[in-house]
């Protein structure tokens, strides 16, 4: 057993129905369920840090920096194991986990709301374990496949009857990829009231720890009707973020979840990665350019997550520059909410492989080196940090600066991007060449910290410094894959 200690089933059963829970108000998914303030809109999705990690970074890096909300990795109970899937197959909705104690998870969202960083937990409430034999929870709890004690029966489960094993076998069925089972996870019935209640207690527990929203793991396979179900009686200004994974031609579309709340838009991944590797990078800061189906009010918008940097649907760090390049571009485009993922190397060969950790397999604290960014060597385990890196901390600050306005100007020629929202101003190399060009700034004479290279910092620019001339132009060089990106008040004073 690990050293967590054993939950009474009394505490879990309270957590299920929700006793203590905020009390119901008008549906989620409203405009003032936007994560960030004062323009902090960028998120961070710090995958399998634990809880007192995440406060320290909050405190340290994340709120200082601008960043406006983090998105944690689900914090509820799970199976035994040392694969980074193993927090994705819960046990029960104790906020119990490897990544810390309840404790710990309430701490650190009170660290990172004085920050004015906003917490978004990963909700897994699609299923619950894929295991066939009976096992015990990090926190002591006992389990069978299709048995959850004090939370869940055998009833209260799927079992669709339309495919071998009750596992999904053509996404071009919506009753399948709704009601029939995902890799063997046990599927929730989420259809029924009890099932809803239960769910929606455990959401409502973590709103009492103080966290501003969710994200809905899994929402493509929970019918969009049940999730508006569960999540309609939270409170007023809840953030809802759902991951429905779009493909062409299939029945569910992230657009039918576009009324709950926002959706992480994996069309727009897909779209950044064709721009950096080869496509117009123009078409990529243009809020309708990706086609998606989703506003750019309701889009969460990403390079890579947990997932896709594991299954090479998009590009990762594993692809230095060009990955870089399109962080950047992703923080320069007005279009949707984007967040930064924040992971571990875990090696070519071993994507299941999980976050280091203790002999009785906790997570250990998340460290990042002194030195992090796109050419940096790692070892497995090690914490790659790309929310630290220089040049995606400079493109914060210069999202805070172009402040919502809309892109002017945009120009694409031989792959060299050039455009203006509101006083702010960048070029963007996507060629695998150097180029030379004449960027008309409109700013005033003088010297401008590159924040496409780095952030402003006690008056220093770590990126470089670029000269604007009298007549506001900056003549430049860019190296293939660079981006300069000035704003009116980053400027060197120390």
């Amino acid at each position: 057993m690990p050293r967590r200690r054993l939950v009474a089933l009394l505490t879990l059963a309270l957590t299920a129905v929700g006793l203590g829970a905020c009390a119901p108000s008008s549906p989620s998914g409203s405009t003032d369920g936007a994560p960030g303030a004062d323009g902090r809109d960028v998120g961070v999705q710090l995958f399998q840090w634990t809880w007192d990690s995440i406060a320290r970074e909050c405190t340290d890096v994340l709120g200082p920096a601008g960043f406006g909300w983090v998105l944690t990795s689900p914090p509820q109970e799970h199976v035994l194991g040392e694969a980074w899937w193993t927090a994705y197959q819960p046990v029960s909705y104790l906020v119990e986990s490897r990544l810390g104690t309840r404790e710990e998870f309430a701490a650190m969202v009170t660290a990172c709301r004085e920050a004015g960083v906003d917490v978004i937990a990963d909700a897994v409430v699609n299923h619950m374990t894929g295991q066939d034999a009976p096992g015990t929870g990090w926190a002591g709890s006992p389990y069978e496949h299709y048995s959850y004690p004090g939370l869940y029966t055998e009833d209260d489960f799927h079992h669709c009857g339309l495919a071998p094993n009750d596992d999904i076998a053509d996404y071009s069925d919506a009753a399948q990829v709704q009601t029939c089972e995902l890799v063997n996870l046990a599927d929730l019935d989420t259809a029924d009231p009890e099932v809803q209640a239960s769910i929606r207690g455990y959401l409502e527990d973590l709103l009492d720890l103080g966290v501003a929203g969710f994200r809905i793991d899994a929402a493509k396979h929970i019918a969009a009707e049940d999730v508006a179900a569960i999540l309609e009686p939270l409170p007023e200004g809840t953030i809802v973020m759902q991951e429905v994974i779009g493909s062409r031609g299939e029945p569910i579309q992230p657009a039918d979840y576009a009324d709950i709340g926002s959706v992480f838009d994996f069309y727009y991944a897909g779209f950044l990665t064709g721009a950096v590797t080869g496509g117009t990078l123009e078409q990529v800061v243009h809020p309708d350019g990706a086609n998606t189906g989703l506003t750019s009010e309701g889009a969460v918008v990403f390079v890579d997550n947990h997932d896709t940097e594991r299954n090479g649907t998009t590009l990762s760090f594993r692809d230095g520059e060009r990955y870089q390049l399109a962080m950047a571009l992703l923080l320069a485009s007005p279009y949707g909410t984007p967040v930064i993922l924040s992971g571990y190397e875990f090696g070519h060969l071993d994507r299941d492989l999980g976050p280091n950790q203790d002999a009785e397999g906790a997570v250990l604290g998340a460290e990042c080196a002194s030195e992090v960014g796109p050419d940096v060597e790692r070892e497995n385990g090690d914490w790659i940090c790309q929310h630290r890196w220089d040049a995606v901390l400079g493109m914060v600050e210069w999202r805070r600066a172009a402040d919502g306005a809309p892109v002017e100007d945009a120009t694409t020629t031989d792959r060299v991007l050039t455009l203006h929202r509101g006083d702010a101003v960048l070029a963007a190399n996507g060629s695998r060449d150097e180029a030379s060009v004449r960027l008309a700034t409109g700013l005033p004479a003088g010297d401008y910290c590159d924040l496409g290279a780095g952030p402003v910092v006690d008056g220093e620019c770590v990126g470089g410094v670029v000269a604007v001339d009298e007549h506001g132009v900056a003549e430049l060089v860019l190296p293939s894959l660079a981006v300069v990106a000035l704003a009116p008040d980053a400027r060197p004073t120390a």
